[in-house]
């Protein structure tokens, strides 16, 4: 054994013996029987009536800016880039965002860690999001085995061979075929060959508390996936889209940092939109997202605010319409 390198008295913890439970044993807040469910077409028509009632102004104008450069980008063959905190998978708007893939108004999906936990809760189990209070006091907190377990081994897979977080998790869900795959975004993004990037922050998230957590594995992947979100990023110049929804730290430094890859290699990415949804405006979506990336006359940014529950499915019924019409 080598003798230790760190000049620290303090070592790290050791989690071998951590304590687990069943997944299923888990009161969970959220279950998918009270998921949004998509509009079909004759639906969305349907829904103009009432879009069109709105008033024109303000955050109406700006839903329907939005809405109209998601259609223009599609038509231009441009990318569409969601941007998504685990806040929008756990209120129920999968559907709606798997459906939007579909029908090529989400060409790939960037989560961050928290994200790809509920969505694989709800694959799994159909029902995610458990009670961090009464959790807490116990040391139960994140404890569930087969989140821990499985999706740690998904991603050790994926370092191993080469793939990305996103994509080690998607493929994982989809050998898998759990109940409720239907629900799940990354196991429908697989399916259809969506690229679907996560952007983890090591210590963020309950996976890294079980024993196989690998920091390397981790790191291997979520870096591999920043890499490949920037080469989608660089798919915005000339009419793209990134939304970001529900992401108020991660999501929009990741965005940052892949717009000035992008730059700096010398694609000038001119001419895209911007937008952030969230029920709160905080300082880094609208200064990283926003304002920052398409500024100078490099494009336009959008700040619309309103729950997530509620503004999402009004957009893509919005984009839908549109597209109809």
């Amino acid at each position: 054994m080598k003798d230790p390198i760190s000049i620290y008295s303090a070592q790290p913890f050791d989690l071998s013996q951590i304590s687990t439970y069943p997944l299923d044993s888990r009161h969970s807040k959220v279950t998918v029987k009270d998921f949004a469910r998509p509009l079909s077409d004759d639906e969305a028509k349907a829904a103009s009536s009432l879009l069109n009632s709105l008033p024109n102004i303000l955050a109406v104008q700006s839903l329907r800016a939005v809405a109209q450069a998601i259609i223009t980008a599609k038509a231009k063959n441009k990318a569409i880039i969601w941007g998504a905190g685990g806040h929008v998978i756990k209120t129920g708007l999968a559907p709606i965002l798997i459906d939007l893939m579909q029908r090529g108004f989400a060409t790939s999906i960037a989560l961050n860690g928290s994200g790809v936990i509920h969505d694989f809760e709800i694959a799994l189990i159909g029902s995610t999001s458990e009670d961090v209070d009464e959790a807490l006091g116990a040391g139960a907190f994140g404890m569930a085995e087969e989140t821990g377990q499985m999706l740690n081994d998904a991603i050790n897979a994926g370092a191993r061979d080469d793939i990305g977080l996103g994509e080690a998790v998607g493929r994982m869900l989809f050998d898998l075929k759990p109940q409720f795959a239907e629900y799940s975004l990354l196991h429908e993004a697989y399916k259809h060959k969506a690229p679907v990037t996560v952007h983890a922050t090591i210590g963020t998230d309950i996976i890294h508390l079980h024993p196989n957590a690998d920091g390397a594995s981790i790191g291997k992947t979520a870096h591999r996936d920043f890499r490949l979100l920037t080469s989608m990023v660089k798919e915005l110049d000339g009419g793209g889209v990134y939304l970001n929804i529900g992401s108020a730290v991660t999501l929009p430094e990741i965005f940052l940092k892949a717009v000035t890859v992008v730059r700096n290699l010398g694609v000038p990415l001119q001419n895209f939109t911007t937008a952030n949804f969230d029920f709160i405006q905080h300082y880094r979506p609208n200064t990283n997202v926003v304002k920052r990336p398409v500024a100078n006359g490099a494009g336009k940014g959008y700040s619309i605010t309103g729950h997530h529950e509620l503004m999402i499915p009004l957009l893509a019924a919005a984009i839908i319409c549109a597209e109809l019409t």
